[in-house]
């Protein structure tokens, strides 16, 4: 299964070379007033993607972080209302003959 997610992995990232090969050029992007900026259009896409999925990850990272937290807290309470029985002493109390 390993191996299969490696190659998958490895042709996605020739696919991506390919087209970023393909098509470097220069773009043009008009922002605002006159500025104009320049920019190579497998790179302009790159910070797209990462301006789309940088949040949602944090967003997720954040959601596990805290359900986490919540998880371990609640482990915490149980032990600690769990009652400590000595049923060691009391199993040794019946074992001895009263004399």
């Amino acid at each position: 299964m390993h191996f299969l997610k490696t190659v998958f992995w490895v042709l996605v990232a020739v696919i991506v070379a390919l087209f970023a090969r393909a098509n470097w050029s220069d773009a043009t992007l008009n922002l605002w007033g006159d500025i104009q900026a320049d920019i190579k259009i497998p790179l302009l896409l790159l910070i797209a993607f990462l301006i789309g999925w940088l949040p949602t990850w944090l967003i997720l990272r954040a959601r596990i972080w805290s359900l986490n937290r919540r998880i371990e807290a609640l482990d915490r309470n149980r032990a600690a209302a769990l009652p400590v029985e000595p049923a060691a002493e009391a199993e040794q109390a019946e074992a001895e003959p009263a004399e």
